[in-house]
């Protein structure tokens, strides 16, 4: 695997923050513009919220990441430090939040770990197999969410979601069925049969109409090779830790919106459970929006699907959960991201960045 530093330093730029800044302001202006029900004043609904949810919210989400730093401890061995991890999550977070989810962070974070001292094939095995349980997690509690589904569209009078209720059902299983497959794929290739799966793909590729990504294909074996080595002999402990810190970093990402509606109305068990379901279907309509961190799609998608569960109170919640769950580590990177590139790139002397403009 080669690593473009130019495609990085696309992704990895403080000016790619203004896209979703905006898009996200533009949104929630066209909401409160076109909703008669909406006006500004409701902005000073913010302080009816019981504080002690808010603050747990908030507390949530530190959690969180200390559980996506404590995840690569495990992956790396801790071969990386604390403080080194926490870049890596916080930049990683970063450009997962200025490029679409369809395109996702994978070049960065490689580069991001490689950076840090870990090999080129460890650093792509790490990537692969945090995608992998990540994936794992959604495969096995994303039927919940198909469980809530009837249940928001059946309570639901407004027109939108009456027109969408059946697109969402179809993209919610075609979602499902692509990444079950994927993950089954990946775990065929980095645990069973790594060589046999190059050997597919270069197979595949030698069809005439598919030749020209050949090389391509066989850059991509070899990297599953790479990453399949990297990770052989690995004792059981390993998987269950990575397996339990992962679902713990989930169910904390999924909380957080949770204890924010119960900030502005009680919330029975039930409740909780349908409230979970939706935000499962909501990522998976976030997971193929075309912009930048879903910005724009999560602010009107989150209006449709709690709007009747919080009445006036969707909006300034939708505005608080995304402060603190995205547009935080869009102003988060922009702070960590000139330090870093200090740390490993002078400090280091790795090399000189000739390609990055500030």
């Amino acid at each position: 695997m080669e690593i473009d530093n130019k495609k990085v330093f696309k992704t990895l730029n403080i000016n790619k923050i203004w896209v979703p800044l905006l898009l996200g302001l533009g949104v929630t202006l066209y909401l409160f513009s076109t909703d008669p029900d909406m006006k500004l004043g409701q902005l000073s609904l913010i302080k009816q919220s019981n504080c002690l949810y808010v603050l747990l919210a908030i507390l949530v989400v530190m959690l969180r990441d200390l559980g996506y730093v404590y995840r690569l401890r495990i992956l790396t061995h801790k071969n990386l430090s604390w403080l080194a991890c926490l870049y890596v999550i916080i930049l990683w977070e970063f450009s997962s939040a200025v490029t679409p989810s369809v395109v996702g962070g994978t070049l960065v974070a490689v580069f991001l770990l490689f950076k840090e001292g870990i090999t080129l094939g460890k650093s792509l095995a790490y990537v692969m197999l945090t995608a992998t349980f990540d994936n794992l997690f959604f495969i096995v509690m994303a039927p919940l969410g198909l469980l809530n589904a009837r249940s928001y569209l059946a309570e639901s009078t407004n027109a939108v979601l009456t027109q969408w209720g059946g697109g969402i059902n179809v993209v919610f299983w075609l979602s499902y069925t692509l990444i079950v497959a994927y993950t089954a794929l990946m775990t065929f290739a980095l645990f069973v049969k790594p060589v046999f799966f190059k050997w597919l793909l270069v197979k595949i590729t030698s069809i005439k109409f598919l030749r020209k990504w050949q090389e391509s294909a066989a850059r991509q074996g070899d990297d599953i090779i790479l990453a399949s080595q990297a990770l052989s002999g690995e004792k059981w402990s390993y998987w269950v830790r990575i397996g339990i810190v992962t679902f713990f970093v989930w169910i904390a990402r999924y909380s957080v919106l949770n204890l924010l509606i119960a900030a502005y109305r009680p919330v029975s068990l039930v409740e909780h459970m349908v409230i979970f379901g939706k935000h499962i279907i909501m990522w998976v309509i976030m997971l193929i929006s075309p912009t930048p961190g879903s910005s724009g799609t999560a602010e009107f998608f989150f209006k449709q699907l709690y709007g009747g569960l919080l009445g006036e109170y969707v909006l300034i919640t939708a505005i608080v959960w995304r402060i603190i769950t995205y547009y935080f580590y869009l102003i988060l990177g922009v702070i960590v991201l000139p330090k870093w590139l200090k740390r490993v790139f002078v400090k280091k002397n790795v090399s000189t960045i000739k390609s990055y403009e500030y």
